[in-house]
């Protein structure tokens, strides 16, 4: 496992103590972090017990937010072994992309508006925070900020299966190059497009905040691969 495997539940990203989420809600989301930044890799099978005693906990809430992730499509279980990460193939990231780009492009370039403001600056400390995660190399905090960032941008368009749709797609891929930008200090660029696509929207900037978006999620496509652009 990877350095952010190995670091116990603070390192794998835990919700603090409470908040209302239940223990195997704690490892599953935990887990999604984990998978979407790389530290869990295709093909390799992850045994229940070994992860528990990472995190800290019973085996139980481990095997049962591993089921979850299994009916996500995001790990396939083992027989007598445990957890197989399911791999994506180069055709699977580029339909993934495709679809982001067909669902969030326009739908984010539509939110440009002056008048939405005040709304757009809640998202500024996620924004920030997605940058400071970056700087640091902090990678499960930056993916789940990320998360949080986008699918809440996307919740201001009002439509809640869009953002259903969105999560699912986002949580079906790996950002296996995150970890060789951050050693080189270049993950940093990626992460203040979030803050220079706000400024793009408070403006009513449509077009910047199309072209934003786009490249972002092109970007993104790259780290997928392990190929940033």
């Amino acid at each position: 496992m990877g350095s952010g495997m190995a670091r116990g539940a603070e390192g794998l990203g835990l919700p603090a103590v409470g908040e209302r989420l239940s223990l195997r809600e704690q490892v599953a989301q935990a887990l999604r972090g984990a998978l979407v930044a790389g530290e869990m890799r295709p093909g390799v099978v992850y045994s229940a017990p070994v992860l528990a005693a990472q995190f800290g906990v019973s085996a139980t809430p481990v095997r049962e937010a591993m089921l979850d992730l299994a009916k996500e499509g995001l790990v396939e279980a083992v027989r007598n072994k445990g957890f197989r990460v399911t791999e994506m193939s180069e055709r699977d990231l580029d339909e993934i992309t495709e679809l982001r780009q067909l669902i969030e492009v326009p739908t984010v370039a539509r939110l440009a508006d002056p008048a939405r403001a005040a709304e757009f600056e809640r998202l500024r400390p996620l924004a920030r925070e997605i940058v400071t995660a970056a700087v640091r190399g902090d990678l499960l905090t930056y993916v789940n900020a990320d998360l949080s960032f986008h699918l809440e941008l996307l919740a201001m368009s009002g439509n809640v299966h869009l953002v259903e749709v969105v999560r699912d797609l986002r949580a079906r891929a790996r950002l296996y190059g995150l970890k060789g930008l951050a050693d080189r200090g270049v993950l940093a660029n990626s992460a203040h497009e979030h803050i220079d696509l706000l400024d793009a929207l408070i403006r009513g900037d449509r077009a910047t905040a199309e072209h934003i978006m786009h490249g972002h999620i092109q970007h993104v496509r790259g780290i997928w691969a392990n190929k940033p652009e």
